[in-house]
């Protein structure tokens, strides 16, 4: 299912399901974007924290959704994963990710895309030229290490590892990996300490260091200068691991442009027609400087 091409004037609903998004850039980057071409965009924020609920709310939100007549959702943590059961269709990227981050609602139909393993792709291929790929240690095997897990390997990583707190996750991924990518090799790894000891690079895809889950996914004294960094959490754009490597000498990658690159994609599902990805990244950018 794919929405129909909005012509000039048309109005339409959206928003974003996830927990902690008070902060997200979203509404204002997805309501800039179509007011430059024409449209007008009501983009709502949903956060389970404000709500007061969990995971297990998404079927009433749907619903709640379809009811008042959004033409699309966006999702993120913790309900990447979780939605996908809820749905009717999948895209071919959701159904071998098993994750959803834009869902388009529409004559009783909720369909299913993922525009995260698109967004990190573009985004490092802009950001870390040249970056070795030989081994790369990616934490966090949720929703969005699903899609980032998938653009890695298919960015050419030759062996990624796998680490979550959910030992379960880490594994079952790594076995989905695998089997998309039967030339690399695709593990699950209880030891970060020792990962990162024969690691090129970083890959951080848990929630932790948004500006509502301060800290660090690692200790700082396991980065060394020779590894890169790329960060997907981009409220604050700085999180404390890319200060922790920038003074380490690492190269580094913020999650700037994969949150431009997704919405660009999530954009184009909901209205019809392409985003002006450069206008999008200058929004992004005034808006975190401000």
């Amino acid at each position: 299912m794919s929405g129909a091409v909005l012509s000039a004037g048309t109005s339409f609903l959206c928003g974003l399901i996830g927990s902690g998004i008070q902060g997200s850039l979203s509404p204002a980057m997805h309501e800039r974007e179509a007011a430059a071409q024409g449209l007008r965009c009501d983009y709502q924020l949903i956060d389970l924290d404000v709500l007061g609920v969990g995971v297990e709310a998404l079927p009433g939100l749907l619903a709640d959704a379809e009811r008042l007549g959004y033409s699309g959702l966006n999702i993120t943590y913790p309900c990447k994963q979780a939605v996908v059961p809820l749905l009717h269709e999948l895209s071919p990227e959701a159904r071998a990710l098993g994750a959803v981050n834009t869902v388009l609602l529409g004559n009783g139909r909720r369909a299913g895309h993922n525009t995260d393993a698109m967004g990190f792709t573009e985004n490092f291929t802009r950001g870390l030229p040249g970056a070795k790929l030989d081994r790369v240690l990616m934490l966090g095997a949720g929703g969005a290490g699903s899609a980032v897990g998938y653009a890695a390997l298919a960015l050419g990583v030759k062996a990624l590892l796998l680490h979550d707190i959910q030992t379960a996750s880490a594994d079952g991924l790594a076995s989905r990996l695998q089997a998309m990518f039967p030339k690399s090799r695709v593990a699950a790894v209880a030891d970060v300490a020792q990962a990162m000891a024969s690691a090129d690079g970083l890959i951080h895809c848990t929630p932790t260091g948004m500006k509502q889950r301060p800290g660090m996914p690692l200790e700082a004294k396991l980065l060394e200068k020779r590894h890169w960094v790329a960060e997907i959490v981009y409220v604050p754009l700085e999180t404390g691991l890319l200060r922790a490597a920038r003074a380490k000498g690492c190269r580094t990658l913020d999650g700037g442009g994969m949150a431009v690159f997704q919405a660009a994609g999530a954009f184009r599902l909901f209205t019809g027609r392409s985003a002006d990805a450069a206008r999008m990244e200058a929004h992004f950018r005034t808006l975190v400087a401000g």
